[in-house]
């Protein structure tokens, strides 16, 4: 036969942490938003106020006519001067 012996735990109870719909949400917006992120691997360069700015297109600097992605020796002049022509 088997006794049941009484056993004392010292663990705590958890807690849980309650938000309300909208915070909650918001919350996870943010979380999803930051993971994207942090998560990418893609670094976006490409800035289209530069072709504002200068009033060239974005393939004067970028190897890729539609800007973005690996410079030209223009483009790499125009960033190492501070994105400034001179």
């Amino acid at each position: 036969m088997q006794q049941d012996v009484p056993t004392t735990s010292t663990a705590k109870p958890a807690t849980t942490l309650v938000v309300s719909g909208e915070v909650g949400g918001l919350i996870a917006i943010i979380v999803l938003v930051a993971g994207a992120l942090v998560f990418s691997g893609q670094q976006v360069s490409a800035k289209p106020e530069f072709s504002a700015q200068t009033k060239l297109p974005c393939g004067q600097c970028h190897k890729n006519p539609a800007g973005g992605g690996a410079l030209k020796p223009f483009g790499q002049k125009f960033k190492a001067n501070g994105f400034k022509i001179k």
